[in-house]
């Protein structure tokens, strides 16, 4: 970009957000007269200025009337996703409800694993890292438990062929399940597993309990990865997982971390912060609300997701998140449980200034938006 172009597009920068300047200068050719530049320059101020909202506007009523208004008409309970059939997830209304409420516990939580090249292109090398990084547990490998009340032993017989599959031998199984197994003395003979009590015979139950609690010990793979499954998409093969655990796949050397991806609003949190969790809300939000085929702003997701995440960690659109921020009394009595507001803010003898949408309208004021918020001061003779 020559000099002069680049004088011409910082002479804006009082007017301009450096976004939209930087963005002019990437898109506009090389061999553009100066004047012609000025011209363009002139039209974005004009469609900036005409994309800014008026003082006054109720933001926050447009934005919820915006969203709330499609939101009727979504088909209350679909299961597929648009193109990809194989991983089911919650969509429409109820994944809408799920993010804005911020729910810890999701239903359908899944990652999209990217992988940086070479390792995306060939299919043999997806499809070794996905079984890799499923979640293996040791109850995958039994083929039978059997249990003798007369010598007060439990074997647990192993499946040679899944051993084999996964380089793996019974001593190495020992040794992931001792920590679990305090107590017993473990021999291995092929491919079985012999637990007997340490010093004077216990109690059978001991036994019992033994046997559920190995169950559940990790044999390999990343933990909660449930399922995992190889797609193509476009030139490269991505990896879907029923369950997340976003912060052990990021650390994989083969994982694309700029692109990977989680569902699960706190775990994006947790992860990579709360400037995420924003962003993450309205990719969620927006997928939905395009899956459904309606024309929502992205604004007005934009400006949710923002008070969710303001106070630096992410807050449900419920009584216990943002409603229970709110400065006005009658504002939040009016969302939900108005009993415990009122009686609370009368014995902190809270004050509540009027200055926002609800409560005027409950006492029947004008609201101080919009056409409501100029006031006259002189009256002309």
């Amino acid at each position: 970009m020559k000099a002069e172009h680049t004088k011409i597009i910082n002479s804006y920068a009082d007017k301009l957000p450096p976004l939209v300047l930087k963005t002019v200068e990437e898109e506009v050719p090389g061999n553009i007269s100066a004047s012609n530049l000025s011209k363009i320059m002139e039209g974005v101020i004009a469609a900036y200025k005409y994309a800014e909202v008026h003082p006054g506007e109720s933001v926050g009523l447009v934005g919820a009337e915006s969203i709330g208004e499609p939101g009727t008409q979504m088909t209350l309970n679909t299961f597929h996703l648009a193109g990809v059939a194989e991983v089911q997830v919650t969509t429409g209304l109820p994944r809408i409800i799920e993010v804005f409420d911020a729910r810890k516990e999701i239903k359908t939580p899944m990652m999209e694993i990217y992988l940086k090249s070479p390792h995306n292109k060939n299919m043999e090398k997806v499809r070794k890292f996905a079984a890799n990084i499923k979640e293996m547990k040791f109850e995958e490998f039994v083929s039978e438990y059997s249990l003798s009340i007369f010598d007060q032993t439990l074997k647990v017989v192993l499946n040679k062929g899944l051993l084999d599959d996964n380089a793996l031998v019974a001593k190495d199984l020992i040794k992931l399940i001792k920590t679990k197994a305090k107590g017993f003395n473990l021999t291995s003979q092929n491919e079985e597993i012999l637990f007997t009590h340490k010093g004077k015979t216990e109690e059978i139950k001991d036994l019992y309990a033994i046997k559920e609690k190995i169950k559940d010990v990790k044999v390999g793979g990343v933990k909660g990865l449930k399922q995992v499954l190889p797609v193509k998409r476009n030139e490269e093969y991505v990896v879907l997982t029923s369950g997340n655990n976003l912060k052990d796949v990021l650390a994989l050397p083969e994982v694309d971390s700029n692109r990977t991806t989680s569902n699960d609003i706190y775990e994006i949190y947790k992860v990579l912060g709360i400037e995420a969790a924003r962003q993450a809300i309205i990719n969620e939000v927006y997928k939905v609300v395009e899956s459904q085929g309606l024309n929502v702003n992205i604004r007005h997701i934009m400006l949710v997701a923002d008070v969710m995440c303001a106070s630096g960690v992410v807050k449900g659109v419920t009584r216990y998140g943002v409603v229970s921020e709110k400065a006005s009394v009658l504002a939040r009595a009016s969302f939900e449980t108005p009993l415990k507001h009122l009686f609370n803010a009368a014995l902190e003898g809270e004050v509540d200034d009027l200055t926002s949408v609800v409560e005027n309208v409950m006492i029947n004021q004008p609201v101080p938006i919009g056409t409501g918020l100029p006031g006259l001061i002189t009256k002309m003779k």
